[in-house]
């Protein structure tokens, strides 16, 4: 006869891990830097010059050619909308009190460690031949670039249409986000200076019937 020992794993219930808990997500804060990248009336202008000849051939002694007219029209409003979606998705900026939107790619302002002043003088600087943030390489076209230098070390470009708005508030995200400070300190602080200036001016007005009293 064979002894058998008995596998304790017989007649237990394997046991299935846990899911992962999800985990919160982050406040990015107030928007307070916004381009679309692009218009979405570049899409009226292939209906609206399809219209223009519709009319004047309407007006005209000749036929009106269908055909031609719903084939151009097809043609000039999808170039338009795959142009403005295209633009819209990777030339599109926005900052917020956290973080840095450059096209489809989000970068925390964490991950920032220095940004450099616009360079007035005619001796480009190092960061100005850096490539940009971003799944562009370059800086995209009538955009400008400012340059800044990662937690990695590495130079980059960030860019937007209205650069010196967008530098001033892009610095003062950086600093804020330097400080340590997060975004719903930020807030209250703004909802406090708000309240008080509201409550500010009744206090004088508490002080004039207390003297005509």
């Amino acid at each position: 006869m064979t002894d058998e020992t008995p596998d304790p794993a017989d007649g237990v219930d394997p046991v299935e891990p846990e899911p992962a808990a999800p985990q919160p997500e982050v406040d990015p804060g107030e928007v307070l830097f916004y381009e679309p990248g692009g218009s979405r009336l570049v899409v009226l202008i292939g209906p609206v010059l399809v219209l223009a000849v519709l009319i004047m051939e309407i007006a005209g002694p000749g036929q009106v050619h269908w055909p031609v007219l719903i084939i151009f029209l097809v043609i000039l409003f999808g170039f338009s909308l795959v142009q403005v979606t295209a633009a819209r998705r990777h030339v599109s900026v926005e900052l917020t009190e956290t973080t840095l939107r450059q096209g489809a790619v989000t970068t925390p302002l964490a991950d920032i460690e220095k940004i450099y002043p616009a360079n007035n003088s005619p001796t480009p600087e190092d960061w100005e031949s850096a490539p940009a943030l971003g799944e562009l390489h370059g800086v995209p076209r009538r955009r400008k670039g400012v340059g800044v230098r990662l937690t990695s070390g590495n130079l980059a470009q960030a860019w937007a249409r209205d650069v010196e708005v967008f530098r001033s508030e892009l610095t003062q995200a950086h600093a804020a986000v330097r400080r340590g400070l997060p975004p719903s300190t930020r807030k209250s602080k703004s909802t406090e200076s708000d309240e008080s200036r509201k409550t500010d001016p009744e206090e004088p007005e508490k002080k004039d019937q207390d003297t005509t009293e």
